[in-house]
């Protein structure tokens, strides 16, 4: 398959863009509503139109307005909905807009139909928690997509799986961007969909005929960059969010250590820029006019790890593995098989490798055939700003907070903190907290000044 059109719905600050350039891809419009993205995208693709709100789109396909594109990606939020809302109209101004997605792609493969054009193809990102929601919303979303009446339900949702519906075909495999060359755990679901002539078993998965799994990178916690001492915490983070440039300090991340880094004696978070490195985008990708930190923080986290995405597209575009058949009467799928209704057949991949009768080997856990392992050597930037760095003040409350909830933490991270911590005496700290507790900051108390009149971010200024 080749010169692909795209759409892009909730399209963020776009990794599938940067992912796909010069592959093939050509992308016909976006859609995104929130205001620092839509400025990274007129900044970096000014030629492509931001559609805006996503539910106005099957109307603008109707109407001949934009192109019917190949392909369809996008990653939008699973509320709790049912498929009776569906059948409704999705009266929920919130949205359930994960099948306003759906609404999206049946326009799209109407017109495309009229057109004499074969039904597009769909790209679907989410957290992996979906799996585990208890509205079921995953097995909404199977259902519509697939073309089902009534929605599809199983005990617990798979990790991998495959169904083939009366109106398309979907398969889904959790991917983690720590296999794909960056030192970032970030587990994501990606759902691939077609019409009933598109087997999408044979882009998600890989016929292997052996498969290793990667360990853990052994790359020093402890380096000199540029001259520069630094240290890190583990090998590879935690998954970035887009609450980590404000209210991270109390979550795992502060206390297993792996978004902090201990540079020259001082303990800061990652910058933005490493951000962007830690999903795989070019540096300063985000850094346009008037760009704040937090902006950039938000934009970056909510964002899709490039290398997963460029994996899947080189697949998509290039690679389909033909010899991939799930038949229903293959020995080795027949425990696998959840029969959900005489028209519905979940197919469980989550264990793998999967067996089949020709001997072949499935490959459909979370690291591809051929895993890469990133290194933090290469993300850290050691020309961090000043205003990156945790004050004395910081530290202090990260390890109150700690022994008040009786939390874990990273032995050498503590040693850190308490190091920093001891700068100042309890004292001191107590009374900035009381200051600014009532407010005794002109700027939110993002600000103090020492006894040797040095400026400190209380915790962190974005």
């Amino acid at each position: 398959m080749s010169n692909i059109s795209v759409g892009s719905v909730c399209s963020g600050i776009e990794a599938a863009s940067v992912a796909w350039q010069g592959a093939g891809f050509e992308f016909k419009w976006f859609s995104e509503i929130a205001d620092f993205p839509s400025m990274v995208l007129k900044s970096k693709y000014p030629h492509i139109p931001n559609l805006g709100d996503m539910c106005e789109i099957p109307k603008k396909l109707q109407n001949n307005q934009i192109d019917t594109p190949d392909l369809i990606c996008g990653g939008t939020p699973c509320q709790a909905f049912s498929l009776a809302g569906w059948k409704k109209g999705l009266d929920d101004h919130r949205g359930n807009l994960t099948l306003r997605f759906v609404d999206i792609i049946e326009e799209n493969d109407r017109v495309r139909s009229l057109k004499g054009q074969a039904p597009s193809l769909v790209l679907w990102e989410n957290v992996e928690g979906v799996l585990r929601d208890k509205t079921n919303a995953f097995g909404c979303f199977l259902a519509s997509l697939a073309g089902f009446d009534t929605e599809v339900s199983v005990a617990r949702w798979p990790q991998a799986g495959v169904i083939h519906g009366p109106k398309r075909n979907i398969a889904w495999r959790v991917l983690d961007a720590k296999y794909f060359g960056l030192p970032q755990q970030r587990r994501r679901l990606y759902v691939l969909a077609g019409g009933r002539d598109f087997y999408p078993e044979q882009v998600l998965f890989e016929s292997s005929g052996r498969f290793k799994r990667a360990t853990n990178p052994e790359f020093p916690l402890s380096f000199i960059k540029h001259g520069h001492s630094i240290e890190v915490f583990r090998t590879y983070t935690d998954c970035l969010y887009s609450a980590y440039g404000t209210k991270w300090n109390g979550n795992a991340a502060a206390y297993n250590g792996s978004l902090f880094v201990f540079q020259n004696g001082g303990l800061r978070r990652f910058t933005p820029l490493e951000c962007e490195r830690l999903m795989g985008f070019p540096d300063n990708y985000t850094e346009i006019p008037k760009a704040k930190p937090t902006a950039r923080y938000q934009g970056v986290g909510n964002s899709w790890a490039v290398p997963v995405v460029r994996w899947l597209g080189e697949r998509i575009a290039t690679h389909r593995d033909t010899t991939i058949v799930l038949a229903d009467s293959d020995f080795g799928l027949l425990a696998r098989q959840i029969r959900v209704s005489s028209e519905c057949t979940v197919i469980d991949l989550s264990k793998s490798p999967v067996h089949l009768d020709n001997g072949q080997k499935i490959n459909c856990s979370d690291q591809p055939s051929e895993a890469a392992l990133g290194n933090l050597f290469d993300v850290i930037d050691v020309d961090a700003a000043a205003n990156f760095y945790i004050t004395p003040v910081g530290c202090k409350g990260i390890l109150r907070r700690k022994e008040e909830r009786k939390l874990s933490i990273n032995p050498r991270l503590e040693e850190v903190l308490r190091g920093i911590a001891s700068t100042w005496s309890d004292e001191k700290i107590e009374e900035i907290s009381r200051k600014q507790s009532r407010g005794r900051f002109s700027d939110g108390g993002t600000k103090t000044v020492d006894s040797k009149n040095r400026s400190y971010p209380l915790f962190e200024v974005v």
